[in-house]
């Protein structure tokens, strides 16, 4: 986003939203009306991205119910919607892609066309295996990744990630998208799906600067009211790995919370005592990798139980789940939060977001 369309979302502002429909690679509607709708994110499921779009039936001279055409840009046989917002910038909009997404459903009641659409990640999730799959003995973690869900999608890895073989022996039965969980798991990985439509592989972490700042100062701030949740449902305080080395020995590798920061930190208020969560992989053959991965199945447990806080505020078409927020309100001062949920409206109202201390 530009330096004006930032400064224009700080307040109140027009929007528009367009789509495009996509189909085998070939563009089949550009400019497709949509009249209301909404966009949520939720990094805990399996495919974060749900997407409802209300269409008016008959616009710009054509007939958007899809009725039985396999081929209509609203049918749900693989068309896919490239979705912009648009921001008033002063007489003209700046565009802010969220991203493609696969229609699911799409209905006709009167003069409005409902359209549900759900992350690329879907094209994983459903395709399951219809044979066992067996890496080869030239396997490795990212050519497994390959081969479970290219041509589906295209991956990028991280330059970061250091790869290597796959043990022999393994086999996944019928769950892709579990198989590259467990891949991604043992290899202290996480994936997303970028607004290009590529599947990013990258390390676990909540490292990174602050993308914005959001109060709710009177005389500037962009939030509406704040709501908070705790919970010890799902809380640990250390986690266990185990793995296996090539002569069948078991191996462990135990990860503490010991950030004093934490509620949750081994030997503090929350359990003198260890609550472990237990990690089994057989992609796991060093005590060094059982460490890796326990690290990274712990910071991915902190999104599911930590300090959570509710935020409605004015929507601001930039967010997307894991961006690095600084907050300052509801007690807390510039402190660094992680976005796990949103909602985003696509006509006037308010944005909600699901924001974790760090």
């Amino acid at each position: 986003m530009s330096t004006t369309a930032l400064a224009v979302v700080q307040g109140s502002y027009d929007i528009a939203m367009r789509a495009e429909s996509w189909l085998g690679g070939q563009l089949i509607a550009d400019s497709i009306p949509i009249a209301d709708g909404s966009e949520t994110r939720d990094r805990s499921l399996a495919v974060p991205e749900q997407i409802t779009l209300m269409i008016p039936r008959r616009e710009q001279g054509f007939d958007w119910d899809p009725g039985t055409d396999p081929a209509h840009p609203l049918a749900a046989f693989g068309q896919m919607l490239r979705i912009d917002y648009g921001i008033d910038v002063g007489g003209q909009y700046e565009w802010v892609n969220r991203g493609w997404f696969l229609i699911t459903d799409s209905s006709t009641d009167g003069d409005t066309v409902t359209v549900n659409c759900a992350g690329l990640l879907t094209l994983i999730d459903e395709a399951q295996l219809v044979s066992p799959f067996q890496p080869s003995s030239t396997d490795t973690l990212a050519s497994v990744v390959r081969a479970l869900t290219e041509p589906a999608m295209t991956v990028s890895f991280d330059g970061s990630l250091i790869d290597r073989a796959v043990p022999l022996g393994m086999q996944w039965d019928s769950d892709r998208l579990g198989a590259v969980t467990e891949v991604l798991g043992a290899w202290g990985a996480a994936e997303r799906v970028t607004e290009d439509g590529y599947l990013m592989i990258e390390p676990v972490s909540d490292a990174g600067a602050a993308v914005l700042a959001i109060t709710d100062d009177p005389d500037g701030g962009t939030v509406v009211r704040w709501g908070g949740s705790t919970t010890r449902d799902g809380a640990y305080n250390c986690v266990v790995a185990q793995g296996e080395d090539t002569a069948g020995n078991q191996l462990n590798g135990v990860v503490y919370d010991t950030d004093a920061a934490s509620p949750y930190q081994y030997g503090g208020n929350f359990n003198p005592l260890p609550v472990p969560f237990l990690y089994q992989s057989s992609l796991l053959t060093t005590v060094t990798q059982c460490r890796t991965a326990a690290a990274s199945q712990l910071t991915l447990l902190r999104r599911q139980a930590f300090r959570k806080l509710s935020v409605t505020m004015v929507p601001h078409p930039g967010l997307v789940t894991g961006d690095i927020l600084s907050v300052t309100g509801a007690g807390l001062t510039n402190a660094r939060c992680a976005v796990e949920q949103l909602t985003l409206p696509y006509s006037p109202g308010e944005m909600d977001l699901t924001v974790r201390v760090l």
